[in-house]
């Protein structure tokens, strides 16, 4: 088995580089004194870009990351304070209260640009909202998690197919059909909706959520990894039908386009995003209070295919993305894939006891920190590398990157490290 002194020192690494470095960039830098929320526009020196747009999603995982990591004890009282005036500014500003829901872009004094209803961005204020009461016991965020539940039930649910509809007009009624998605349906909103809905069952544990979660995973599972290898497609027509994956009309992200510029062919497969599954699976596990190895047989097979064909044995990191049965062609490295299979394969390692799922997160962890930390502007990660490490898209933070999947990492990779050696 992998030395408990490695352990030890890559724990010792990670607490010092979290509470010196990562969550210092942010807190010094993300807060907007002059109207409240987020900036979280940085170059490759840690430096503003000058850009002020705030989506939604940037500031809903402001409040995510602010107050999960105050929950956790880092901070000293700032993260759970800056969590509060993110609450605040996204309650004041973007909510619709004629519709409900929230919108999806506003501009820096917090009026809507976008007012179009998103599930991935519902999903998020459930996870956030729960998250931030759990973490400071303000009423107002599970009042905003309810409430946002409420209107996902009553106006994203797909009551005939099963499900949730994900891109809709500020009325909830579906958006066009084609590139404008109103017709699509996505593994990945319905993965953040299993988060989402897991943070739900932690603060309420009411029935109606644990049910709700429960018919979320039983979905996923079912109906939208492939049963061969456990990989996930990534689009679907409403009834669940695997469609290759078309970019939406609406601003979204800053992934790179898909070389036809239209679509991933239908047996393209995202490994770090199978991985995220993975453990938020086992996580979701362990607030139904079930045993992580009823979910042992779904997990497995997908952390295997991410060694077998996401990881880069040679250079080291993982892939962005691939077919599900042969290598990429795409060797690019994404920050996002990075964190979230750190994550993984130390619950795979803690599952299964295999070490190579110990050697699979060395392998990750030391390609982060050679090639996609950036020390001397702060610590945080590039948005994007080459397959050698190399900067590709060398921004810090932006519209759609921020502190949640980093630090989320970072956090949560501490707490498996504890419990491996003992002390938590």
């Amino acid at each position: 088995m992998p030395d408990r002194a490695r352990m030890r020192q890559v724990l010792s690494h990670l607490e010092t580089y979290l509470n010196d470095s990562l969550l210092p960039f942010w807190i010094e830098r993300s807060p907007d004194p002059g109207y409240g929320g987020f900036l979280t526009y940085f170059d490759r020196h840690g430096r503003p870009t000058g850009e002020t747009t705030k989506t939604f999603l940037m500031q809903i995982r402001m409040l995510y990351t602010m107050s999960s990591t105050h929950r956790y004890g880092y901070g000293s009282g700032r993260c759970g304070e800056l969590a509060r005036i993110g609450a605040e500014f996204i309650m004041e500003h973007y909510w619709d209260a004629e519709h409900d829901g929230w919108f999806w872009i506003a501009d820096r004094t917090g009026t809507p640009t976008v007012r179009a209803k998103i599930g991935y961005g519902q999903c998020f204020a459930m996870y956030a909202f729960s998250e931030y009461y759990m973490a400071t016991g303000d009423e107002r965020g599970r009042a905003a998690a309810e409430r946002t539940y409420a209107a996902v039930c009553q106006h994203m649910a797909d009551t005939r197919h099963g499900g949730y509809y994900e891109i809709m007009q500020p009325d909830w009624q579906p958006e066009r059909p084609g590139r404008f998605g109103g017709d699509r349906k996505s593994m990945d909103v319905h993965m953040h909706m299993m988060e989402a809905l897991t943070n739900m069952v932690e603060m309420t544990g009411h029935p109606s959520h644990r049910r709700r979660l429960l018919e979320t995973i039983d979905l996923l599972i079912h109906r939208m990894l492939r049963p061969e290898n456990g990989t996930g497609y990534i689009q679907f027509a409403l009834d669940f039908t695997p469609l290759p994956a078309i970019l939406f009309d609406v601003e979204w992200g800053r992934d790179k386009p898909p070389e036809d510029g239209q679509a991933r062919p239908l047996e393209y497969t995202s490994y770090g995003h199978n991985v995220e599954f993975a453990w938020l699976l086992l996580h979701a596990a362990d607030i139904l209070g079930r045993p992580r190895s009823d979910y042992a047989p779904v997990v497995r097979p997908i952390f295997d295919h991410c060694v077998a064909y996401g990881l880069d044995h040679e250079y080291g990191g993982v892939f962005v993305e691939g077919p599900y049965n042969a290598p990429p062609t795409l060797t690019e490295k994404q920050f996002w894939q990075q964190a979230e299979v750190m994550i993984g394969f130390l619950d795979a390692y803690a599952l299964f006891g295999d070490e190579t799922y110990w050697r699979a997160f060395e392998n990750v962890y030391r390609f982060v920190f050679d090639r996609f930390v950036v020390m001397e502007a702060g610590g945080e990660w590039y948005e994007r590398v080459d397959r050698f490490g190399n900067p590709v898209d060398d921004a810090l933070g932006h519209a759609w990157k921020i502190s949640y999947h980093t630090v989320r990492c970072i956090v949560q990779c501490i707490r498996r490290l504890r419990r491996l050696v003992g002390e938590g």
